[in-house]
């Protein structure tokens, strides 16, 4: 019985053997066996790995965005103009501005050899330490019933200017500069003036973002702070300090939005020297709305840019003009969808 089912299995072998008496092996079919089983893995193994490799597919559609926001993120290097003088403004056609930027701005001392000055009691670059009667507006040796004068910067008779700041704030607004520094008591008191003079010969590295409007403007790195009269901008301290300012400068870093693979920022490790004279040193940026997709599904809306740049020698145009490191930028109506996708050809697309 067992004999019988066993041959009846047999009988369904769709693929019958021959006895080994009728083989006859050469060398010719040696060889083809060879190379058809190298053909075979060569084939798996170009077909796995096209599998696996992406290719980025690119386009360029109309930009129809509007109303947003983006964020400018930077990390720079001034070797010559110290941390007490330094500044970031901003800027847009929009009429917006934001003048002596301090949220979400780092600044770090360093010396001539680039190296991060150790951090000093009060010093800029340190953390701040609270003393008696600072918390209210820098009111060193006052009580608290005091009120500063603003000397003539008051917008009304009730304004108070408590601390230097205040001071060269209300100046600002009026399109002053600080001509009359030794007057100020507030920052005599403070010993501002002193700050300055000590950190004569460092230079300062700032680093952070800027929240912007998704329109054309510009922001910049000046020493002082930015004020506007007859359609130009100076800065306040422009009688107190020298007259001239060495503004080299190193980019570290300047992207505008996230980052994204593959993105390559132009202006990032470039540096920039100029040992004399007053200056304002030009970026002029187009910047490029770009939509970034992952393999996976996942998107980051950031942006490239393209530059060219444009130095102003001020003590022969304008000397009076606010020197500095200016970033002017406006944004393509063409935008730039890239996304990454896999090479399929396994199943024949």
């Amino acid at each position: 019985m067992k004999n019988t089912v066993l041959s009846k299995l047999r009988n369904l072998d769709a693929y019958p053997k021959v006895n080994e008496d009728f083989f006859t092996r050469s060398l010719s079919g040696g060889i083809i066996t060879l190379v058809s089983s190298l053909a075979i893995l060569l084939l798996v193994f170009s077909e796995f790995r096209l599998y696996l490799h992406t290719v980025t597919e690119t386009k360029l559609l109309v930009d129809t965005s509007r109303g947003e926001t983006f964020r400018i993120n930077f990390d720079i290097t001034f070797p010559a103009i110290p941390c007490s003088i330094l500044s970031v403004d901003a800027m847009d056609i929009s009429g917006e501005q934001h003048l002596d930027i301090k949220h979400d701005i780092i600044k770090k001392r360093i010396n001539t050899n680039g190296d991060v000055i150790e951090s000093k009691p009060d010093g800029i670059g340190a953390p701040k330490i609270e003393k008696p009667l600072q918390r209210h507006g820098g009111r060193l040796e006052q009580n608290e019933t005091y009120c500063g004068s603003c000397f003539g910067a008051e917008q009304s008779d009730d304004d108070c200017c408590n601390s230097c700041e205040e001071v060269r704030d209300a100046y600002r607004r009026k399109g002053w500069a600080m001509t009359n520094a030794d007057l100020i008591d507030q920052c005599k008191r403070e010993g501002f003036f002193e700050r300055i003079k000590e950190q004569e010969g460092e230079g300062c590295n700032v680093h952070g973002s800027l929240e912007v409007n998704r329109v054309a403007g510009n922001f910049h790195f000046a020493p002082g702070k930015t004020f506007h009269q007859s359609n130009i901008f100076f800065d306040d301290l422009m009688s107190v300090h020298k007259d001239s300012y060495n503004i080299s400068h190193r980019i570290n870093r300047l992207a505008f939005g996230e980052y994204f693979p593959g993105v390559v920022n132009p202006l990032d490790g470039g540096h920039w020297t100029h040992e004399t004279s007053n200056g304002m040193y030009q970026y002029f940026i187009k910047v490029v709305p770009t939509i970034y997709t992952d393999i996976r599904g996942r998107t980051v809306k950031s942006n490239q840019y393209s530059v060219t740049e444009h130095f102003k020698d001020l003590e022969y145009i304008s000397p009076n003009s606010q020197p500095g490191v200016f970033f002017y930028y406006d944004f393509s109506p063409i935008k730039d969808p890239i996304r990454v996708q896999k090479l399929i050809h396994l199943n024949g697309d």
